[in-house]
């Protein structure tokens, strides 16, 4: 059952008043302008969707609901950022990574908003089926192990594409070789952990990647919004929920756009417990059961009308840099000769990622945003293509044949682990010092 209006309009209006020195100067009555119903408008709406945009804007409380959320940040843990002034980020990171691994009840002089964070992760909605996740996660494996790391930089680049999404990163000064390199890192460690077996667990090391990732997440806001430069009359909030979306979801929505096309209007029982798995995992980050349908339909129509309703815009100071930094970036685990090969064959591949799965296969416009697909680059990614395709295909066979499915599976997870060591320790924390202070106008 989804949220009506006016309960959530009242939840975002609350932020104002429960966080005051994180919102009290947003005006909630006020639409960004990155928010549009403008039907003449030129939007993120994909290309083979388009048509359907009138429709979702027809759908007013849809609509309504998706402005919303992107005047939503994430009142449980904005509240535990928000004792930054008092405690200092270095203690807050320390007192929720020790709640993870010990336990709430274990950390000392613990305040009430991490106990709130950390119970409201602890506790499993009525809406999610655990055990659906678990069949999820082991279906993820293989997809993680031999897919992911190959296309890793290609998905990140997408969130790079909209100036209004873009600008949180670009704002905290993450535009260097070395931090780029750092968050297409962590993002890739908390998409292995969370295909761990127990990943996702209450102990789980997924499930201490996304409280890291939610409190990173609240820290930027905290930070942008008290500098008194973020333009939420331009902007809305920084990383509202409904720019966490689409990459929580993402993979749930290529599948159900494909089903959709094909009339289908229900996922097949493995299609399901991958959905479910990417539902959980969002919501540990913090996003909401009206942003995680379990349709095909559904997912298609909420994903969509975020598309619709996001003005796109290009800025190169922000957008720009912030591709060309992770396209220099060098994600291969070592420098021999082997690792350079890899690193060269791997970019080539997500440009051609990008532009497939991200921009509707338009050249030009990945172009213009500073990721040209060359004649090299097609060659290089259908290379990496025959080389990554075989074990994935060996591996999804042998998931479906009793006696060597286990057998499989303990290889994947030997491969996960290995993956992981080579990625090294996460950080997932936000530093205020390097951020920029030119106001947002």
């Amino acid at each position: 059952m989804k949220t009506p209006i006016a309960e959530l309009r009242n939840k975002v209006e609350s932020q104002r008043t429960l966080l005051p020195d994180m919102y009290g100067g947003i005006d909630f009555n006020v639409r960004p302008e990155r928010f549009t119903v403008d039907p003449d408008a030129v939007t993120m709406m994909r290309r083979r969707l388009a048509e359907t945009r009138p429709r979702l804007l027809a759908d007013h409380e849809e609509v309504s609901r998706m402005e919303a959320y992107t005047l939503m940040g994430d009142l449980v843990c904005d509240a535990y950022a928000a004792l930054i002034p008092e405690l200092g980020f270095k203690r807050l990171v320390a007192m929720l990574g020790q709640a993870c691994d010990h336990g709430v009840e274990n950390v000392e002089d613990a305040p009430p908003q991490l106990v709130t964070l950390i119970h409201e992760m602890e506790r499993v909605p009525d809406w999610i089926d655990m055990e659906l996740v678990r069949k999820g996660t082991r279906l993820e494996r293989n997809e993680v192990v031999h897919t992911m790391p190959f296309v890793v930089r290609g998905a990140f680049l997408a969130t790079f594409l909209n100036k209004y999404a873009a600008l949180p990163m670009a704002s905290t000064g993450a535009l260097s070789e070395k931090k780029a390199a750092r968050r297409v890192k962590e993002t890739a460690a908390f998409s292995l952990a969370s295909a761990m077996p127990g990943g996702l667990e209450r102990h789980g090391a997924a499930f201490k990647a996304a409280a890291m990732v939610r409190l990173m997440h609240s820290m930027v806001r905290f930070n942008l919004l008290r500098k008194g430069t973020w333009d939420a009359t331009v902007y809305g909030v920084p990383i509202p929920q409904s720019d966490q979306m689409p990459a929580g979801m993402a993979g749930v929505f290529f599948t159900s756009m494909k089903l959709v096309a094909k009339g289908r209007t229900e996922f097949t029982p493995e299609q399901r417990a991958r959905a479910e798995y990417a539902r959980y995992r969002c919501h540990l980050l913090g996003l909401p059961q009206d942003l995680l349908p379990t349709t095909p339909q559904a997912v298609v129509d909420v994903m969509a009308t975020r598309h619709a309703t996001l003005l796109r815009a290009w800025d190169d100071s922000t957008c720009g840099a912030l591709v060309r930094s992770t396209m220099a970036t060098y994600l291969a685990p070592d420098e021999t000769i082997r690792g350079r090969v890899r690193d060269r064959f791997e970019r080539s591949l997500s440009k051609f990622f990008l532009i497939q799965v991200f921009l509707d296969g338009d050249k030009a416009r990945a172009a213009d945003a500073g990721v040209p697909l060359t004649i090299a680059d097609y060659g290089r990614a259908a290379a990496m293509l025959l080389a990554v395709a075989p074990p994935a295909v060996t591996y999804a066979v042998a998931a479906k044949i009793p006696g060597i499915r286990d057998l499989a599976d303990r290889r994947l997870v030997t491969k996960v682990s290995r993956l992981l060591d080579q990625l090294g320790h996460a950080e997932y924390t936000t530093d205020a010092s390097t951020y920029r202070t030119e106001a947002h106008a």
